[in-house]
């Protein structure tokens, strides 16, 4: 039986004609009298967004202080001006530069012993400031916290930064869990969330997305089935070969709110998640989830 997927689309106001999901329709809404009381989209000189580093409104230099400041991954103490040139590919004299402006602004410090700098607390500044004003979630987290307990998995919720799925929340259910990945940790396009969004996306947009993924590749074949599975089940599967010994499910969705589309994954060891449970129970579980969200997110 084919699956209905009203959870990953578009929808411009309620009751209006759903349109296929496409991350090009992630619009800021209309501020406006008239776009306030119509729910519309704001009007914009062009028809869709330009995500491409061609578009004539793309800051390079702009870009090049973001592209040092995503150097600071996981385990990613403090670098140098040598790193951060190696890393990115600029030259030592535009890093050098850009890491004073940063220092001077708070989103880097500089350790004069080492003459290397680690991410400052502008930065959790940004960060916080987003979750503390993403509805969706506000409104996820109880419905996370309940299928965490049922199930005894982790529980996240993801969104695509355009390099990779970020998780914006994440609830672990069981003290079995020894994969504890909190919120701000990124995945690629192989795991359950990356595939989930990538089935989720028009086929037009799906090798652009999948080439941003900061190099990260994923089987054709990989891709196939989870579109089979999207279509099938409005889940998509990861059984072991993510991770070893780790398996996952994961949906995705469209929130009325206007912040864009959203993966839920659950996920956990094999041993609390053996293959047919996910498939059945908690997959189950997870698109009652997922839909609970979403339905919630429409009375906006």
């Amino acid at each position: 039986m084919e699956f209905s997927f009203t959870l990953i689309t578009n929808i411009e106001a309620v009751g209006q004609e759903c349109k296929p999901f496409s991350r090009n329709t992630l619009m800021p809404t209309d501020t406006s009298a008239t776009g306030q009381a119509h729910g519309r989209p704001a009007r914009r000189k062009r028809q869709a967004l330009q995500t491409s580093e061609t578009s004539p409104d793309f800051v390079e230099a702009l870009a090049r202080g973001l592209r040092v400041m995503r150097c600071f991954g996981p385990g990613v103490k403090t670098l140098g001006n040598l790193d951060l040139a190696t890393l990115t590919g600029l030259p030592k004299s535009t890093i050098s530069r850009i890491v004073y402006t940063l220092t001077a602004m708070g989103y880097l410090r500089y350790h004069p012993d080492t003459g290397r700098y680690s991410p400052g607390y502008g930065v959790l500044a940004l960060g916080f400031g987003l979750l503390a004003n993403l509805e969706v979630r506000q409104l996820a987290r109880p419905l996370m916290e309940e299928l965490a307990q049922a199930t005894g998995a982790a529980v996240a919720l993801g969104a695509f930064d355009g390099q990779a799925m970020t998780y914006v929340e994440a609830i672990h259910g069981s003290s079995a869990l020894y994969l504890r990945l909190p919120v701000g940790h990124r995945l690629g396009p192989d795991s359950a969330m990356g595939r989930a969004y990538m089935a989720a996306l028009p086929a037009a947009e799906r090798d652009v997305v999948l080439a941003s993924f900061e190099g990260q590749a994923v089987a054709p074949d990989v891709l196939e089935q989870a579109g089979r599975d999207l279509s099938e089940t409005g889940c998509c599967f990861a059984i072991g070969d993510w991770q070893q010994g780790i398996n996952a499910v994961a949906a995705p969705f469209a929130t009325i709110t206007g912040e864009g589309f959203f993966v839920m994954s659950c996920g956990g060891p094999a041993g609390v998640l053996p293959e047919e449970r996910l498939r059945g129970e908690v997959a189950g579980m997870l698109r009652e989830t997922v839909k609970k969200l979403s339905q919630a997110s429409h009375e906006y």
